[in-house]
């Protein structure tokens, strides 16, 4: 998380250090724009950047404690007041409902949200009635969170239908789940084994007062996060930032598979950005040995693609086409393997998009469970006989990933599942079907199936 301003007084704030209250404004416009459909990541990039650092701090805080919040509103108010007023007091409760993580007393955060009510306009005649809940709220604190305990979306802050669904996907691990969602994500490094590898990394690493711990086959966990400039090498290629389930794609498609006739491996990451994906598929075997194709859909995000693969001093043919549609972009020469990297509800890195949550409806994960099918059935075509498809979502719903794989198993009989992670549930590598020589540590929620062509 990055550090929060350190100075929360009204009136003697320096210019590097800007008003607490003017933090809470722009907190709670995050979230009113989160609330109306807005992703974090747009919501956050609207802030200047001298203030974005702290806004997202406090911001995800907000949106970590967010049904708890929203519940203690409830008792507070007799009807929900308009949008933003409504942001900027559900902003306050979410960040001093537990004095043991708020980061400010509670006094001073009241204090400060109705000094940002009074200060703007679209807030100011609702400023008093915000002081009114809020004393009350320092009045009764104790009480209230106790009356908001036994509602199960203020207890895990996560929507109703999330809980269920996990209830029903992961019986002995839901609860955990939704813990490690409201927890802060660590930074983990992938090491560019092409340019140095993780030990000596992690020494250079250690020399800069930055410990890591070794996860994954390159992965690196920074024991705190650091900017990425501050990362020796980061700007020529060294490593990238890159979640330990993340880095189990390369390996899992490429390790074992030869090409015919001593010629390059044909790949395709038929989702692409930001890029990621595709670099760690080059750094693992090597620039020359694969002719890589890297699919993205949207014009915008593809230039992501062509930044990161700069950076690391790669290339690949990047392509702006549906992948869905293979007829608008493919050669019709077969690929040996095929990253399908699918969109998801992104269900598995809550704890590092903590407005996923609060966006998705429940409707949402039936709808992307058919487009991931489509591209399921859109690609397989296009894998030759013995060669691979890899199928990953960041999810850690089941309709997205082992009953998505079972329906597909269950219509092409020339596909064979290899042993494959299944689903990985957020910082946990223990799973039944998990690859046991690999300590992930502390990971995100993902899903695996490698598939195999068999010839029909």
């Amino acid at each position: 998380m990055p550090a929060l301003p350190s100075d929360p007084s009204h009136g003697g704030a320096s210019p590097l250090q800007p008003p607490l209250w003017r933090q809470l404004q722009l907190t709670a416009g995050a979230l009113a724009s989160i609330r109306a459909g807005t992703s974090g990541s747009v919501a956050f990039e609207a802030v200047e950047p001298a203030l974005r650092p702290g806004v997202q701090a406090l911001g995800f805080q907000v949106l970590r404690w967010l049904g708890r919040a929203e519940a203690l509103r409830r008792h507070l108010a007799k009807r929900t007041p308009p949008p933003l007023p409504d942001a900027l007091l559900c902003t306050a409760l979410a960040l001093a409902w537990d004095a043991g993580q708020s980061p400010y007393e509670p006094f001073t955060l009241v204090d400060q949200t109705v000094e940002a009510a009074k200060r703007n306009p679209a807030t100011r005649a609702q400023a008093s009635f915000i002081n009114a809940c809020l004393r009350r709220f320092l009045r009764e604190r104790d009480e209230l969170v106790a009356a908001t305990d036994a509602e199960p979306v203020a207890h895990w802050n996560h929507p109703r239908w999330w809980i269920e669904k996990l209830k029903r996907d992961h019986p002995r691990d839901w609860q955990r789940v939704l813990q490690a969602d409201n927890a802060q994500a660590p930074m983990t490094l992938r090491v560019n084994v092409r340019k140095t590898a993780a030990g000596p990394y992690r020494n250079e690493l250690a020399a800069l007062d930055m410990p890591a711990t070794p996860v994954a086959a390159s992965g690196l966990q920074l024991a705190r996060a650091r900017p990425v400039q501050q990362l020796p090498g980061f700007a020529d290629g060294a490593c990238s930032v890159q979640d330990a389930a993340a880095q189990l794609a390369a390996p899992l498609l490429l390790d074992g598979l030869a090409a015919p006739s001593e010629r390059r491996l044909r790949v395709l990451d038929a989702c692409a950005a930001p890029g990621g994906k595709t670099a760690h598929l080059l750094e693992f075997a090597g620039p020359d040995a694969l002719e890589l194709t890297a699919l993205e859909v949207d014009a915008v995000r593809s230039r992501r693609i062509d930044e990161t693969l700069a950076r690391l001093d790669l290339q690949a043919k990047v392509v702006v086409a549906d992948a869905g549609r293979p007829a608008d972009w493919w050669d019709g020469q077969p690929f040996d393997a095929i990253l399908l990297d699918a969109p998801c509800t992104a269900s598995g890195i809550v704890r590092r998009h903590p407005d996923v949550r609060w966006l998705r409806r429940e409707s949402d994960t039936a709808q992307l469970a058919l487009q991931q099918a489509a591209l399921l059935a859109a690609l397989w075509p296009l894998v030759r006989p013995g060669g691979r498809l890899l199928y990953c979502t960041c999810s850690v719903f089941r309709e997205e990933g082992s009953q998505q794989i079972d329906a597909f198993l269950a219509h092409n009989t020339d596909a064979r599942l290899r042993p494959s992670p299944g689903h990985l549930l957020p910082q946990s590598g223990a799973n039944a079907r998990a690859v046991q020589d690999n300590p992930l540590g502390d990971h995100d929620g993902f899903f695996y199936a490698l598939l195999e062509k068999h010839p029909g």
